[in-house]
């Protein structure tokens, strides 16, 4: 084949000169359409050996090869989520039913992604635990991450939630001491119960989220067979600029599944990535998962009639006054085709809302808008957005420059020299609003307060005597097996908040630590009360053996 200097080489030449195992004299080396490259394209000739002086000499600096190899090797990893850093996802479908209840959905939201029954919009969903590391068991007490990202019409719409529908804290500013408290020792690097009760006992609004995290929801089977939930309050806003605040729900229509911790120990004792087996087998096998999507309404107000407030992120609407309203369902009906590029790079943000949805003045989502995109950000890097299980389904358009592993422009027509707007020069425009914005009035003194209307227990107890009696035992036993070995000032908190919830709930845990054995450990992941003995039975059980 002729390939002249100067000459330019069409697509269609190309992929000849790639198929076409060469031969000729001028060849070094035979490549196939299999043969092992470099990064830079090179044929790899020995992927066995690097190169030394003689067999077994040193080895010489200008190995390319292997550099390239052992180099990016060291970074493949990005750093690890802060949290939901163990995960698996997968890929499918929202189809909207067109409506909320019995009304046109229109008339809460001109959100595209709801309009027109049947309508189908591709999402991608990654399902996480959330405190402990990339490798950890998924067998632990812990809420599940449950984020959902809509490749709407309008650009990306990210749903982040979790499987339980509340959370232990209502302000942001908690957070990162929420997260220091519930993960290992930062001097032992060893799970420590006392530090989990020492925070939530001190911050009685997680009071309700403890009852649940304690008791078998704490522990879901796997991911296809747990509830989802958007935890916090957004807003509907409809074509007249009107808003209502709505909170989201997903049900999966494979039922509910929660393990006792007798059960899950089980279960890891053979298998630590259970959950993710599971996930990945069903869509292999055409058992594709679905869940259902409900939203409750209420109006933008205040709400003086509830003991609670709507933007309570600790607090339920109870469905007797806020029905479940179905709006759509989703399917997972393909799993990642490698899991780096689309599960571990995966990066959603609470602030990604297209037009006709927007944020309330909840305090978590505040802060949680903030702080995930910018995670994104320096975990994955400044153009994390142009990775394609990120990047939106339509055209893209900014002004902006550089940053790390960029790798394409992102204003695509026009002209290329203009990065600014306003420009009269052919550079990017605002685009035209039609729907009426939602303007509400804000006003009050800038101050650093809780909320009014805390409630701290009074839901914990309703969700204590809807347990199941099997459920209740489990919460009891769980919550006595770690706070026995705490500090009794942490455990008299924790009765008194338990007491104020039910006087059942109260009775059966001070009456279980009055009882309980005193002679562990704390040093343990929470809701597994004797996992502080597992070093010395490592040196009981080993088999001596002789060195070698």
């Amino acid at each position: 084949m002729d390939i002249s200097i100067g000459k330019i080489v069409t697509e269609s030449e190309m992929n000849i000169m790639k198929d076409q195992p060469n031969h000729d004299n001028h060849q070094t080396n035979i490549e196939n359409k299999d043969t092992l490259t470099n990064r830079q394209g090179h044929p790899v000739t020995n992927n066995q050996n690097v190169r030394t002086v003689g067999k077994r000499g040193p080895a010489t600096l200008e190995n390319y090869d292997f550099i390239e190899k052992i180099s990016h090797f060291d970074r493949e990893p990005v750093p690890e989520r802060v949290v939901h850093a163990r995960g698996a996802g997968a890929h499918g479908y929202f189809e909207t039913y067109g409506t909320v209840g019995d009304e046109p959905v229109a008339k809460y939201t001109r959100a595209k992604v709801f309009q027109e029954k049947g309508k189908q919009t591709p999402v991608f969903v990654r399902f996480s635990t959330v405190i402990h590391g990339r490798h950890s068991p998924e067998t632990v007490r812990d809420p599940r991450g449950f984020a959902v990202k809509f490749y709407t019409e309008d650009g990306n719409w990210d749903l982040v939630g979790n499987n339980l529908k509340i959370f232990f804290i209502r302000d942001a500013m908690k957070f990162p001491d929420m997260i220091h408290a519930f993960r290992p020792d930062p001097v032992s690097n060893v799970p420590d119960s006392e530090q989990f009760f020492d925070f939530c006992s001190n911050s009685p609004e997680s009071f309700h989220m403890v009852t649940f995290v304690y008791s078998p929801w704490g522990i879901p089977a796997n991911y296809r067979m747990m509830q989802g939930s958007g935890v916090n309050t957004y807003k509907w806003v409809n074509k007249d600029g009107e808003a209502v605040l709505v909170k989201y729900h997903w049900e999966p229509k494979q039922g509910i599944k929660n393990l006792t911790v007798k059960e899950a120990n089980e279960i890891q004792a053979t298998n630590f990535s259970h959950a993710t087996q599971d996930l990945y087998e069903a869509i292999e096998k055409g058992d594709y998962p679905e869940w259902e999507l409900f939203v409750q309404i209420m109006s933008d107000d205040e709400h003086p009639e509830l003991d609670f407030d709507p933007l309570d992120d600790t607090k339920l609407w109870p469905a007797d006054h806020f029905p479940w309203l179905p709006v759509g369902r989703m399917v997972l009906n393909k799993n990642p085709e490698n899991f780096f590029t689309e599960v571990e790079q995966a990066a959603f943000g609470t602030g990604v809302l297209v037009d006709g949805l927007d944020f309330s003045d909840d305090k978590m989502l505040q802060g949680r808008t903030f702080s995930y995109s910018d995670t994104q950000r320096y975990r994955v890097g400044s153009n994390y957005l142009q990775l394609p299980i990120n990047a939106a389904k339509k055209r893209v358009a900014t002004n902006q420059e550089g940053g790390q592993m960029r790798y394409q422009a992102e204003h695509p027509k026009g002209n290329p020299h203009i990065n600014y707007e306003p420009s009269i020069l052919g550079g990017l425009k605002e685009a035209e609003q039609i729907g009426k914005e939602y303007t509400p009035k804000v006003e009050g003194n800038l101050v650093r307060e809780s909320i009014d209307r805390q409630s701290n227990t009074k839901q914990a107890g309703e969700t204590y005597r809807n347990f199941e009696e099997w459920e209740r035992d489990e919460l009891i036993s769980n919550l006595v097996g770690d706070l026995s070995q705490c500090d009794k000032r942490i455990q008299d908190k924790m009765i008194a908040l338990a007491e104020e919830a039910d006087e059942e709930y109260g009775r059966r845990l001070r009456e279980g630590l009055a009882t309980a054995a005193k002679d562990g450990s704390s040093k343990n992941p929470i809701g597994n009360k004797d996992s502080e003995k597992a070093p010395q039975q490592a040196v009981e059980k080993g088999h001596d053996a002789d060195p070698y």
